[in-house]
Order: C-alpha cells, then sequence, then structure tokens
C-alpha cells in the first residue's frame, strides 16, 4: 500500500522529514477494524511525533490520528460493523496511522461518520472532538456547577482545532457562559461565529479582561490548550476560588503551587489514554465519536475544517506540518486519501 512516513527526525523544511512509502497492507487483528482511508486531518501531535520520534534502523513511523475510511473486514471479535461502512476516529499514538491508504484500528474506538458531513469535513472532527468531550465532561466535570462561581469556561486558545469544537461543545450540550481567546481579527471572527459568547485577548492579562465582562464572580473553569505555564499566573488570578483547569499541552516544567490558596484542581487530558493503556471504558470513545456525530448530523455543531491541501503524499503533508508549526492555523486541515489507482495498475 502507498504511505507517508517518515525513519529520522526532521524539520519539516527537510524534503526528507516526509517521504512518500510503499509498504505491507496492515494486518487486521482480531478486534479490529481494517479501513480504507478516504481523508485526514493533520493534528499538533503528528508535528511533535515527527520532530521527535526515532524509529528502529530499518523501520517507518506513519503519522496520522484523524480519519475517515471505509472498512474493509472486520475483526473476529468485532460487533457493530461490516465491511462497507463508513467510519471515523482518532485511533491510537502507539500503531501504525491514517497518512495510508489501509489502516487497522480498534473498532471500539471508532464510530459511523457523520452521513450529512463529506468525508474531509468528517476527519476534521475526531481527535479534537474527543479531546474536548473529555476535557469538559470526564476531567472539568462541567455539569458540577463550582459553588459561587460563575457558570462560565474560558478557552485559552479558542481558535485552534480543539477550542473550535469546545466552544461549539459547551454551547449546544452545556448552559455555559463561553469566553474564548483569540488576538487576531480573523481568529475573533472564526470564535465568534463558532458561538462564543465573549473573546479576550491572550496576549495581554486576561484577568482584568475577564474582571471587565462584568459575570455575577469569577469563571469556574479554564480550559487552557497551549502555553500553560505561560498563562497559570493569570489563571489563578482569573479563576473562581475551587475551581477546576484543565490542560492539554506539554510545558517543560508547570509550578502549581499557587493553586493551593484557591484550592484548585488541575487536570490534565490526553486523548489517547484509553486507547493507549487499554483502559477498562475504552469503549467510551466510540460512545463520544456516535454523540458527535449525531449533533453533527442535526446540525448543532460544524465542521471545523478551514483549509483543505489536497490528496494525502508527502509534499502535500510537508505543506500540513508547516502551516501548523507557524502558530497561525486557524481549525483544522484536511487532506483526501491517495488518489485511487486503476485496478492493476
Amino acid at each position: 500500500m502507498r504511505a507517508v512516513g517518515f525513519n529520522t527526525p526532521l524539520p519539516i523544511s527537510d524534503p526528507r522529514s516526509l517521504l512518500d512509502l510503499d509498504l505491507p497492507d496492515p494486518e487486521c487483528g482480531e478486534q479490529d477494524l481494517l479501513v480504507e482511508v478516504l481523508a485526514v486531518a493533520v493534528n499538533p501531535a503528528d508535528t511533535k511525533v515527527r520532530a521527535s520520534a526515532r524509529p528502529a534502523a530499518g523501520t517507518w513511523r506513519i503519522l496520522g490520528w484523524d480519519a475517515v475510511g471505509r472498512v474493509r473486514a472486520v475483526g473476529s471479535r468485532v460487533t457493530g460493523f461490516k465491511p462497507g461502512d463508513r467510519v471515523f476516529y482518532a485511533g491510537a499514538i502507539d500503531r501504525p496511522g491514517s497518512y495510508a491508504e489501509l489502516q487497522a484500528v480498534d473498532a471500539r474506538i471508532a464510530a459511523p461518520a457523520p452521513a450529512t458531513l463529506d468525508d474531509e469535513q468528517a476527519a476534521a472532527l475526531p481527535l479534537t472532538a474527543l479531546t474536548a468531550w473529555e476535557t469538559l465532561f470526564d476531567r472539568l466535570h462541567v455539569d458540577r456547577p463550582v459553588p459561587g462561581a460563575s457558570d462560565a469556561l474560558v478557552v485559552i486558545g479558542g481558535a485552534g482545532g480543539v477550542g473550535s469544537i469546545t466552544i461549539q461543545l459547551a454551547r449546544a450540550l452545556t448552559g455555559l457562559t463561553v469566553i474564548a481567546t483569540a488576538s487576531r481579527p480573523e481568529t475573533v471572527e472564526w470564535v465568534t461565529k463558532l458561538g462564543a459568547h465573549h473573546v479576550i485577548d491572550h496576549t495581554q492579562p486576561m484577568a482584568p479582561q475577564v474582571e471587565a465582562l462584568g459575570l455575577s464572580a469569577p469563571p469556574a473553569f479554564v480550559f487552557s490548550t497551549n502555553q500553560t505555564d505561560r498563562y497559570l499566573e493569570d489563571i489563578v488570578t482569573l479563576i473562581a476560588p475551587q475551581g477546576r483547569i484543565a490542560l492539554i499541552d506539554d510545558p517543560a516544567s508547570l509550578d502549581i503551587v499557587s493553586l493551593k490558596r484557591k484550592s484548585l484542581s488541575i487536570h490534565w487530558e490526553f486523548m489517547f489514554t484509553r486507547p493507549l493503556l487499554g483502559t477498562a471504558d475504552i469503549a467510551r470513545q466510540q460512545e463520544i465519536l456516535s454523540n458527535v456525530a449525531d449533533l453533527a448530523s442535526q446540525g448543532k455543531i460544524a465542521t471545523t475544517r478551514t483549509q483543505s491541501l489536497g490528496s494525502l503524499n508527502a509534499e502535500n503533508l510537508r505543506k500540513a506540518h508547516a502551516l501548523l508549526e507557524s502558530g497561525r492555523a486557524i481549525g483544522k486541515i484536511t487532506l483526501a486519501g491517495f488518489p485511487r489507482q486503476e485496478q492493476g495498475a
């Protein structure tokens, strides 16, 4: 099968950082779906792994943790799926990814793709929607109010992939007042379009801006999607006592002693925890994706795809990685699967 991968971590400007490959088809395990990949989305996780992972000599690392595809085969222990089903999923970080014609994925973390979205639109959703849903309901427990706090959520990095879907899910599923951060006119417009009640600028002190909104009390919840170490002091100032903070980034270090005075709690969200560690509730991800598909089909959330870069190949994926690494991307970048080959080609 055709695939795109790497065997040495290199800057994305190096043509060898991602290469076109011809690899054996993956095997379909007893709990797996074997999927023909129809579209993918590119995430910061892709760029981080590409820049740091060192595959064993003579092997290739295949990235990609967002996909829509058509089921080719099902494992002996799989129920609820059959060949021909159109599915979407984010996959597992310790298995070969979706930059390939075929991918084997655990059926318990896949779900039927939204019928109302095309392949690339749907491919933009799984990883970020899982991250946002798990953050809101499994980590922050936003359905459990913080005494004396305003029922409000601050989303730092609102225009990114995760922030974009967090805003929508919070509006569709909760009564939270959503305060998103954005610093450029185009990102302010984007988060407002997605449903943020208020927009503040994260390049300026955020606590005074939140106070100026005139909420009845400080916000109960903060979700930081990037540069948490840089914003932590501001977060501690603006959040209510006993509030809850979630983060998804990877600070080199994070001093949380300042959280003690307010009895703040901090929650790390890593979407890959369930599939990576085979947790007892791994099928929770299928449940979440099924709910996300229903919300999309009902028009309650929209795709966060903002740009398509053509079909899967190394050159187009290098462009996508470069755009993500620039820090200027809004929403999600997608690509169609490999062009179909004529029989016998």
